[in-house]
């Protein structure tokens, strides 16, 4: 044994010298090890999970700051027979909405300085609770500076010792005097939500539709611990920043679609007026009834700006379908085309020739096209393009959060146990994976979805290495190929919906795995191919969950959890509800069903949270931080201090104290 550990040493020898840098006695490497066995003993902290938000920005924020709905119910466990429903109620908006909360209580004209006094041990009570699973130097990384040392204090008072009652009376009574309590009350409710949430789980599609992404994306950079499975919507938008104009073809044509031009013009300064001239110039006196965009009840919009949404909205499309020709024609790797379509138009005939028929055309106005070469843009489209792209890639802010999901997102994730992607695997009927061929190679399941990842970095941070194997754009084909995982489909049928009113060429065929996903076998099968087990689980979003028509977001007998419940409005009256959270605690996993936010201005004058339904999935023995993956890594660092302790002994490394 003595000779292994010897051999152990030697064989490690370059890696513990530096590691004795940072521990650099016998003494600093003892309390580091006895520091990681404690946290290795500390309940797993809590995770999150959040799928299609598409800018859905006010009931997202309202999800992270309720935790979602776990704070209320905190809440009723701590002060059950002690507050009333209103109060309770009340404190919650506090934790939820501080600063705007605050300003409401002054203005009701209650006796502020006791108000304070009540409301702080309300709120230090709380935070002793949630922070009560984690190290105290957790937490205290976790504090705000200005307030560190007094809320450490407070949370680790004992309230049986008589002797320091006095002492926390009165640093509550100073905060009041010294007129801090504002302050120190917005800091600790920012704690406590912050603490609700160990760790949070974006399953893409965080952009589109909604008004609010770029806010979102705000919140997520600040977030403590976040990470991002990246959605078939967000690489459009990582596509448009990184210089395709397919991508940003798509994404300007679907912000006109939802008349979601806020994200564009004040969100990343994209000056769409150059695309709005263009429109009146080429499309004045066409009415684009096709393209009329779709609006939310609340909408406020003039009928002159939905005219003008409606003319870019059909201008941007025509320009979309073009550039994607091009790239269709250029890449024939990526088998698309039968997307080619511009060029099966009958204008005289106002019709369209398909593989499954000829269909009559609603729509025979393209002022832009050429029939003799459809696929090209005209001068003035081309300039066009050209001032939208610069626009984008000299967007500051949209190139900060696109370097952040690259940063923090992934085509999948493995954490806990638990397989996270997006959209799909692509399978065969049979449920094998579908070899597919990219370059000179063929790849699938997990190495299908590896080298998607590397191709899409590259597009962004190094595009001069791909070479012509991989088409002229694979964000594009990532956005809407056959076999992309993101979009999981055979096509893509925009073209056709807008000018086809037979919705029979309108059908867009999933692939085979999402008619077997409900296969627990086919579950395993997945599962195991990425190195996990039968205690591990399949996590997605994309397709929403139709709980209207009885659908369940639990399938193949557990294995795998469909968690897009409908956050975006455009889908709620499909599904039935606003969104899931799936919760992973350290005692199992639970789901929460979210029913519609109304707004934020409601849930703080109106003191209305999102009403949520908690329902356990699965309840396991409660798991440590030791059952985790990071326990895993903190079991190889007490390893190596282990290896350090031993060759301090040995005098294999010397001290240096």
């Amino acid at each position: 044994m003595q000779n292994m550990e010897i051999s152990e040493i030697e064989k490690n020898i370059e890696y513990l010298k530096l590691l004795s840098k940072q521990y650099p006695s016998i003494p600093s490497v003892c309390s580091e090890i006895i520091n990681l066995q404690a946290i290795l003993n500390l309940p797993k902290g809590t995770e999150h999970f959040l799928t299609d938000i598409h800018g859905e920005y006010e009931a997202f924020s309202h999800v992270l700051r309720n935790a979602s709905g776990v704070l209320k119910l905190k809440i009723d466990d701590v002060f059950d027979g002690i507050l009333s429903e209103s109060e309770k109620r009340s404190l919650a908006t506090l934790i939820y909405y501080p600063d705007q909360k605050l300003d409401i209580v002054k203005k009701s004209g209650v006796d502020m300085k006791d108000w304070y006094r009540v409301t702080l041990h309300r709120l230090i009570k709380l935070c002793h609770v949630v922070s009560s699973k984690y190290t105290r130097s957790k937490v205290r990384k976790a504090l705000p500076k200005d307030f560190a040392y007094i809320i450490e204090e407070l949370l680790h008072e004992d309230e049986t010792r008589k002797d320091k009652q006095e002492y926390y009376s009165q640093i509550i009574n100073t905060i009041i005097n010294i007129k801090s309590a504002d302050q120190f009350i917005s800091a600790i409710c920012r704690l406590i939500q912050r603490l609700s949430v160990d760790r949070l789980h974006i399953i893409g599609d965080i952009y589109d539709r909604g008004p609010g992404a770029h806010i979102i994306m705000d919140e997520l950079l600040e977030h403590h611990s976040v990470d991002i499975q990246w959605g078939n919507h967000d690489i459009i938008w990582m596509g448009a920043a990184a210089g395709s104009l397919a991508c940003m073809a798509n994404v300007i044509r679907i912000c006109t679609r939802y008349a979601n031009l806020e994200t564009l013009e004040e969100g990343y300064g994209i000056n769409l007026m150059p695309l709005a001239t263009f429109a009146l110039e080429y499309y004045s006196d066409d009415p684009c009834t096709q393209f009329a965009p779709k609006l939310p009840q609340d909408t406020s919009f003039k009928e002159k700006d939905l005219d003008l949404i409606a003319k870019m909205h059909k201008a941007i499309s025509i320009i979309q379908f073009k550039i994607e020709g091009q790239i269709i024609k250029s890449s024939p790797q990526y088998n698309m085309e039968k997307r080619l379509l511009l060029d099966k138009l009958d204008l005289e005939n106002a019709t369209i020739e398909l593989p499954s028929g000829v269909y009559m055309l609603n729509d025979t106005n393209f002022p832009t096209l050429d029939p003799e070469n459809p696929y090209q843009l005209t001068p003035d489209e081309d300039e066009l393009v050209k001032r939208l792209s610069t626009y984008f890639k000299n967007s500051e802010k949209l190139q900060r959060h696109v370097r952040f999901l690259y940063s923090k997102g992934s085509m999948y994730l493995k954490f806990n146990s638990n397989l996270m992607f997006h959209g799909c695997i692509p399978l065969n009927e049979d449920g094998s994976f579908k070899k597919i061929r990219i370059g000179g190679d063929e790849y699938s399941g997990r190495s299908l979805l590896d080298k998607f990842d590397t191709l899409a970095r590259d597009y962004y941070f190094d595009k001069e290495s791909l070479s012509g194997d991989y088409g002229s754009d694979i964000m594009f084909y990532l956005w809407c190929g056959e076999y992309s995982p993101l979009f999981g489909k055979d096509q893509m049928t925009t073209l056709e919906r807008y000018f086809i009113n037979d919705k029979l060429p309108h059908k867009e065929n999933k692939d085979f795995y999402y008619t077997l996903r409900d296969s627990e076998q086919i579950c395993m099968a997945i599962l195991e191919s990425f190195g996990l087990d039968e205690n591990s689980h399949i996590i997605n979003g994309h397709v929403p969950v139709k709980a209207r028509k009885g659908e369940s977001p639990i399938k193949a007998n557990g294995k795998l959890l469909v968690i897009d419940g409908g956050f975006s409005k455009a889908y709620q009256a499909e599904t039935g509800l606003a969104g899931y959270t799936l919760i992973y605690n350290s005692y199992g996993l639970r789901l929460a069903t979210h029913e519609p936010f109304e707004s934020t201005e409601m849930a703080i004058n109106g003191e209305q949270d999102i009403k949520s339904t908690i329902a356990v999935l699965e309840k396991t023995h409660r798991k440590y931080v030791m059952d985790t993956d990071i326990g895993v890594e903190l079991k190889g660092q007490i390893n190596y201090l282990n290896l350090l302790l031993a060759a301090y002994m040995k005098g294999a490394i010397k001290e240096q104290e």
